[in-house]
């Protein structure tokens, strides 16, 4: 081993040889049980920051341990590069808009874009050091992809499970898109309640509105049928102050007696409740907001606004008609979308929808078969799934996306779908190659495409190569675990798993690990969109070593959110140091030691204790890591690393290992053996969290007696450990202790010789102790030792 560890230079050595000896290459399960991950694809739509190294380095972790368990690990990596998220990054880095030229040159920019940052990303997890078989990498726009989404689409089609409508749809007029409801954020907005003057025959009706600029698609006003204010009104007609046109008023059980006047303007469309309310009463839509978020031009006083404008005109309009009472200042939750923070609408429009609604209680039964991680995260989900109030919109008004493989009779209007063998197809460039059954030969494109979630909730159908000739369904699925931050249950975990329901009959993986987020400061969240990373992850590996971070990575339970400073990796470094000084001062005992070598050994009570607290917190960790808890787990192995390791054992044999005259060749032999066997049980334990640095310790000081080429392809050990040597340990460890204790007290050195130990210990210990006596006195410098019951 060298004298100074240099992690620059060690980190991409050791990367290199995985990669040249396929330490990490999927085997197709042909000679172990396959346990099978299904990754979150990170969005190209710009750098990535120390949170994802956050969450993906934990899950990483996961694949490592399941490997040191004896699995063939189906480990892919996956990059989502589809949908408005890499539209907007190409447009920024292009200074362009999609919209400014034909849809086939901005897909060709789209690539070119997204090869150059999946190169960056891919390089950074790779000097992160992780496990990934990258010949199984995948993006959700490749021609493979893109057919296995189509062909899942059509799957849908014939099981009356996707279906085309025109209806009301959340829409973006920001990004001019439909969005689904998982899409939507809300957000606290300063208004003001406007009280208008509607004309009930000879009464004024007073009747409170955020949403003036609606006022021309007022289609009904309602009241609550037990609301003895507006009784005599009820089935008689009112007239919208402005416009003057009449509207009727109708009672409904759900229109709130509390809010405002009680009466309640019902506009196409306001919100949600409006939706439900027209729908429920057969009411017509009168249009006011276009798609491109204006008001209709043939809306009299505010046509051709933005809605902003518009709503500050019509206050304006109706104080001075008259027709204004008051207005009251407010604070408002609205919906806004997601990606961009732009109010959401709701309009008319043709989209496809894969239904939900009708389905609810078989998601929430599948919720019930998934082991969740941690456990309460399943309570997000269902209260998602139960206050579910659309079915998903999968279509999307964008251009770099997969494509429906629909095109539309010209003359019926019949939707007429692909084929098997056309797919992948683009039907803006492709034709069906068959009539219509009306007879007609003329179709009109799809020019949708998928929302990247369509694409994106198929990763285990794109990980198994659904319905491909090398179709892998039976060896991954269901996957063994699925990880992802607790942002997306709502989007990414339940839409993946509505979709292997109706794909497959089963859930998509047996566990679920949920990692919580990296924050800058309390209660924000590390993003992109923010900005407020420090370092990227490449200068941060660059400047503090890989394994640094890793070991960073670990320190939180999982599910819960953490803060990130570079001062933080003290810790990490500070541990670092510790371990490649430990393996050094190993390494310099073991140089002529040869396990294999058939000479005598005497392993005495110290040796067999710390061979025994290996086995052990191989086990505690084991069970934590099987519950994907890394940080508990990686506490267990610290215990073992720098309490017994370190503070005791070493400390405890140190002058059998320098003066084996005094102490006899057997003994020193002994030592030898537990220090080679624990400090190798050691690394195994830490090669899942910081795997440079315990592949060169095994390359350095083990690989030449254990064979295997690489510490990963090690097992961890797996056997129970002997309770009388634990309780051993336990105990001598606290004889030790109080010796330095009492020596630190008195300020004496470590050195310093003491008259006589008095050690009180159970009978069954005794044995124990007498044999450990010469160590013993070595340690404490006593000159005679006194047992006692």
């Amino acid at each position: 081993m060298d004298k100074k560890y240099d992690f620059r230079k060690t980190e991409r050595e050791m990367q290199a040889l995985w990669e040249k000896e396929g330490i990490y290459r999927y085997r197709n399960g042909r000679e172990k049980k396959v346990f099978s991950i299904d990754t979150p694809p990170p969005t190209v739509s710009g750098s990535l920051h120390i949170g994802h190294v956050f969450s993906y380095t934990q899950a990483e972790m996961i694949a490592r341990f399941k490997r040191m368990q004896g699995y063939d690990v189906f480990y892919p990596f996956g990059f989502d590069d589809n949908g408005l998220p890499t539209e907007r990054l190409v447009e920024r880095d292009g200074g362009f808009h999609a919209a400014d030229m034909p849809r086939s040159q901005f897909r060709e920019k789209c690539m070119e874009t997204i090869e150059s940052y999946e190169a960056d990303f891919r390089k950074m997890w790779q000097s992160l050091g992780f496990s990934v078989d990258w010949s199984l990498q995948y993006r959700t726009v490749s021609g493979l992809t893109a057919k296995i989404s189509q062909r899942a689409f059509l799957d849908l089609v014939r099981q009356k499970k996707a279906y085309m409508k025109e209806s009301p749809v959340l829409w973006c007029t920001q990004c001019r898109t439909s969005i689904a409801q998982a899409e939507l954020e809300m957000k606290e907005r300063e208004t003001t309640f406007n009280y208008l003057e509607f004309q009930a025959g000879e009464e004024k009706l007073l009747v409170a509105t955020t949403r003036p600029e609606l006022l021309y698609g007022c289609v009904c006003v309602f009241v609550n049928p037990e609301d003895e204010r507006y009784r005599r009104l009820a089935g008689k007609m009112a007239k919208v102050p402005l416009y003057g046109f009449e509207v009727p008023i109708l009672t409904e059980e759900e229109a709130s007696m509390e809010k405002g006047t009680g009466a309640v303007m019902c506009a196409t469309y306001g919100d949600t409740a409006d939706v439900g309310w027209c729908e429920k009463h057969g009411l017509a839509y009168r249009e006011v907001i276009r798609p491109d978020g204006r008001i209709a031009e043939h809306v009299p006083v505010i046509g051709g606004m933005k809605v902003k404008q518009a709503r500050a005109a019509i206050i304006e309009a109706l104080e001075q008609a008259g027709a204004l009472a008051r207005r009251e200042e407010m604070t408002h939750l609205v919906a806004v979308h997601e990606r961009c923070g732009t109010d959401v609408e709701i309009i008319p429009s043709n989209q496809w929808y894969i239904d939900v609604l009708s389905q609810k209680q078989r998601f929430l039964d599948a919720a019930d078969e998934i082991n969740w991680h941690p456990a309460y995260m399943k309570s997000r989900y269902r209260s998602w799934v139960e206050n579910l109030k659309w079915d998903w919109c999968i279509s999307r008004q964008r251009y770099f996306g997969v494509p429906f493989p629909v095109w539309y009779c010209k003359n019926c209007k019949k939707p007429v779908f692909a084929e098997a063998d056309q797919l992948p197809v683009n039907p803006m460039e492709e034709l069906p190659g068959k009539k219509c059954s009306c007879g007609c030969e003329e179709f009109l494109p799809e020019t949708a495409v998928f929302d990247t979630w369509a694409t994106s909730s198929v990763t285990p159908l794109i990980n198994a190569r659904y319905g491909e000739s090398d179709d892998r369904s039976r060896e991954i699925l269901p996957m063994g675990m699925r990880h992802q931050a607790h942002e997306i249950i709502r989007t990414w975990a339940f839409y993946t798993i509505v979709r292997s329901l109706y794909h497959t009959g089963s859930i998509p993986w047996r566990d679920i690990m949920i990692s919580g987020f990296v924050l800058a400061k309390p209660g924000e969240k590390i993003s992109k969109s923010k900005n407020n990373a420090a370092s990227s992850p490449m200068q941060l590996i660059e400047t503090h070593s890989a394994d640094c971070i890793r070991y960073w990575t670990a320190g939180a339970r999982l599910g819960t959110d953490t803060f990130f400073s570079e001062e933080e990796l003290k810790v990490s470094k500070r541990f670092l140091n510790k371990l490649y000084n430990a393996a050094k001062f190993a390494g310099m005992h073991l140089e002529d030691y040869r396990p294999d070598c058939g000479e005598t050994v005497r392993l005495l009570p110290p040796d067999l204790w710390i061979l025994e607290r290996v086995k052990e917190a191989s086990g505690e960790a084991a069970a934590f890591l099987e519950e994907y808890e890394t940080g508990l787990a990686r506490k267990k192995v610290d215990e073992l690393f720098w309490e017994d390791f370190c503070d005791y054992y070493i400390e405890i044999v140190k002058e059998r290992l320098y003066q084996p005259e005094k102490h006899g060749e057997a003994e020193r032999r002994g030592a030898q053996y537990a220090l080679y066997h624990s400090l190798l049980g050691i690394l195994k334990l830490y090669a899942v969290y910081i795997p440079h640095m315990t592949e060169y310790i095994y390359q350095s000081c083990f690989r030449g007696f254990e064979g295997a080429v690489s510490i990963h392809q090690l097992l961890w050990q797996q056997e129970k450990a002997d309770e009388l040597l634990l309780e051993f340990g336990g105990h001598l460890k606290e004889t030790i202790g109080r010796v330095r204790k009492e020596k630190t007290e008195k300020q004496m050195s470590m050195k310093e010789a003491i008259p006589e130990l008095v050690i009180t210990c159970p009978g069954k210990l005794r044995k124990l102790y007498k044999q450990s006596e010469t160590d013993i006195r070595a340690c404490t410098n006593a000159a005679a030792i006194i047992f006692r019951s």
